[in-house]
């Protein structure tokens, strides 16, 4: 059947051929984001420059750069290819590349005019990821710089066309229909207690009951899949034989190997339905043909930051109504379908919000900023920067606090050569501060593989992975960090194993993924590769180690890790009935379970620690925790003393960005300067009572 967007060739070239920038709404099945390049391609577009499409998501930036080439005829990283972190199918003869928005915003860093691309196209816009706003900014400014050599295409399902055509002065909004069937909606009477258990429920009465046709069931994030997924085999291999037909369940998020993506987009077996149990990767980034029923329980996973905190937050949200009518839409590819909503109309109608909150109102901005500065126009004031909607300047306040107390920036907000180092590697400002802390310091090789580690979306195997409130089962024989922390464990573990030579049984062993450890791996091999470019002086990135690290490396190493992580330290801890807390910016926050940083033989916990994020998910947790020395902060407290936040932000007066306070909410470090003697009497009251608990213990042994 033709996709219905090659009906619509002729006007969407000759519209592009008369404006430097189309906004294209292509509602779900109209093929917009496999068949949108080609068409380009046809037309010549690809003769002297390359059509660069980029994805919010990787999983979709390689599944539909596999799709194109497929189509062609061409070996996928040949004319038709596709570039993610730390992978690139590219070369030479690439003409048709998909790339991630992040993956597209560093190779401006070091051609900010793009001009190795004659058409850009930013699909999936709806979804609004941070880098996608990023582009957005950029895209307006550069149609003024190259206006007769670059077209910008800016497409998706559910796009507020009219908003987004404002935003590029009144650019045409062309609408192409897609190929969908009508789709039932049920909705529930009531809200299920469980959204999991409802859901594997109406699943389950889906395949027992409804005529043949796939099944898409989604879900909040990984933990539920699995669950979901376990429970779904267990109750379908335990139906009478005969009594319906067969069911194979697959899961879908973005960390599934590309193998197991793969058997997603294959066809059913013969008398058998497919249950697939996704993220909302499924509800615009991937389609999947087959599926007549969708499940919709409401929720979505959604990490927000508080810049008035630092914490991150981890939170199961409710879907936007667009969301919603995106996730229905899933079940009419093929034929008419059905989307069983597990909540009542009410709550779509009343509850939802209309749309999903971007990302940019939402996210820290520590890394948009570096970015933005590094790229060095004169032209761009980050604080006045043109984003479709705008972020809070306290986001953008905190966000150049960070930047400053790690070097990137100097005291009047230029940026720094440590700042343009750190630009380059692709990798969160903390971590990239980091490695060159560590160059610094002797201790790269230590540092790189750390980095790689924190990389890997996660190396814990599931039986070893509970819910976030649970302490991670003791693993027998695995580094513990010597009892200075997670990044010392990591750094360990990774030893350990290149001790093994790498070995995969290895990692099984002792609970770890092996593809989170591949990775890993990998990782490692690339930020070497990258350091030993962009790093000044001599770099020491072996692979191997010549030996066993000693405390003198390990102190090194938190050193790099205090200079990387000034913005994330915290002082005092307190070990009080069983948890162990942390004072943080005048609240009380605990370290999380899994953490294996250990009291000293006294009972006393670190008096300052420095961690990777704040999360909150039941309660507030610092997650992978590192003990650091008075000293290492003495020069981040003296910093902070010395800024001035119109400065940081180029000098302008405070009243022209809101209110802009003069002292830090991002990092509470100015007791610092002080003796841990003078810490407050509650504080010392509980370290004593805990040295007093320990230490009778002992006695009794």
């Amino acid at each position: 059947m033709e996709l219905p967007i090659l009906k619509f060739e002729e006007e969407i070239v000759e519209t592009v051929r008369k404006n430097s920038v189309v906004v294209l709404i292509g509602e779900t099945g109209s093929g917009k984001s496999t068949q949108l390049s080609q068409i380009l391609h046809r037309h010549g577009y690809t003769k002297s420059r390359a059509i660069g499409i980029t994805q919010p998501r990787r999983v979709a930036a390689v599944s539909v750069s596999r799709r194109v080439a497929s189509e062609l005829g061409v070996t996928l990283g040949e004319e038709v290819g596709y570039a993610i972190r730390f992978e690139d199918r590219t070369s030479q003869k690439t003409c048709i590349k998909y790339l991630t928005d992040g993956v597209l915003l560093r190779e401006s860093l070091s051609d900010p005019e793009l001009n190795h691309y004659s058409v850009i196209i930013l699909d999936e816009a709806h979804e609004r990821s941070l880098n996608t706003d990023i582009l957005l900014g950029l895209m307006k400014r550069l149609i003024k710089v190259r206006p007769s050599n670059l077209k910008v295409l800016i497409t998706s399902a559910t796009l507020d066309g009219a908003k987004v055509s404002k935003f590029f002065s009144g650019c045409p909004v062309l609408t192409i229909p897609g190929k969908l069937f009508p789709v039932e909606i049920l909705y529930s009477k009531g809200t299920p207690a469980s959204y999991l258990e409802a859901s594997i429920h109406t699943a389950l009465d889906i395949h027992i009951r409804e005529p043949p046709g796939d099944v898409l069931l989604f879900m909040t994030g990984q933990d539920d899949i699995d669950k979901a997924v376990k429970k779904l085999e267990e109750r379908v291999t335990t139906m009478e034989e005969g009594s319906c037909m067969d069911a194979i369940i697959l899961p879908l998020h973005g960390s599934l190997p590309p193998e197991m993506q793969v058997r997603v987009f294959l066809p059913a077996p013969p008398n058998c339905r497919r249950i697939i149990v996704a993220t909302n990767i499924a509800e615009t980034s991937l389609t999947v043909d087959g599926v007549v029923y969708v499940i919709d329980a409401g929720y979505v996973k959604q990490r927000q930051y508080n810049p008035s905190t630092g914490m991150y937050s981890l939170d199961v949200v409710k879907i936007s109504r667009v969301q919603a009518d995106q996730r229905s839409g899933r079940a009419g590819r093929t034929r008419p379908g059905k989307c069983f909503r597990l909540y009542p109309s009410s709550v779509y109608h009343e509850e939802l919000l209309e749309a999903t909150i971007p990302e940019i109102q939402r996210s820290s901005l520590a890394g948009t900023v570096l970015y933005l500065k590094s790229l060095g126009l004169a032209d761009i004031d980050v604080l006045r920067f043109d984003f479709l909607d705008q972020p809070s300047y306290e986001s953008l306040e905190d966000a150049l606090k960070q930047l400053y107390l790690i070097d990137a920036i100097d005291g009047k907000g230029s940026v720094t050569d440590i700042g343009r180092m750190m630009a380059e590697l692709p990798l969160e400002p903390s971590l990239s501060r980091t490695l060159i802390a560590a160059n610094e310091l002797g201790c790269l090789p230590q540092a790189l593989t750390v980095a790689a580690m924190l990389s890997a979306e996660n190396i814990w195997a599931q039986t070893s992975r509970k819910n976030n409130d649970k302490k991670r089962k003791p693993i027998q024989n695995l580094p513990d960090g010597s009892g200075w922390g997670d990044h010392i464990q990591l750094l360990q573990i990774y030893e350990t194993w290149s001790q093994a030579d790498y070995d995969p049984k290895w990692c099984i062993d002792h609970n770890l993924q092996v593809r989170g450890m591949m990775f890993a791996k990998e990782v490692r091999k690339q930020l070497s590769q990258i350091m030993q470019k962009i790093a000044r002086g001599p770099t020491d990135v072996q692979s191997k180690y010549r030996r066993q690290n000693s405390s003198e490396d390990y102190a090194k190493l938190r050193w790099a890790l205090c200079k990387g992580f000034a913005n994330q330290l915290a002082q005092r801890m307190i070990h009080h009935n069983g948890y162990r807390t942390l004072s943080h910016r005048s609240q009380l926050v605990q370290v999380h379970p899994s953490s294996v940083l250990q009291p000293d033989e006294y009972g006393n916990l670190p008096d300052y620690v420095v961690y990777n994020e704040l999360i909150t998910t039941s309660r507030p947790f610092m997650r992978y925790v590192c003990a650091v020395k008075l000293p290492w902060i003495m020069p981040i407290s003296e910093k902070l003393e010395k800024m001035d936040i119109n400065l940081l932000s180029g000098g302008q007066s405070a009243k022209n960005f809101g209110s802009l306070r003069a002292t830090s909410p991002s990092c509470n470090l100015e007791s610092a300067q002080h003796d841990v003697t003078k810490t407050s009497d509650e504080h010392e009251k509980k370290i004593q009572a805990a040295r007093e608990r320990f230490l009778a213990r002992r006695l009794k042994k």
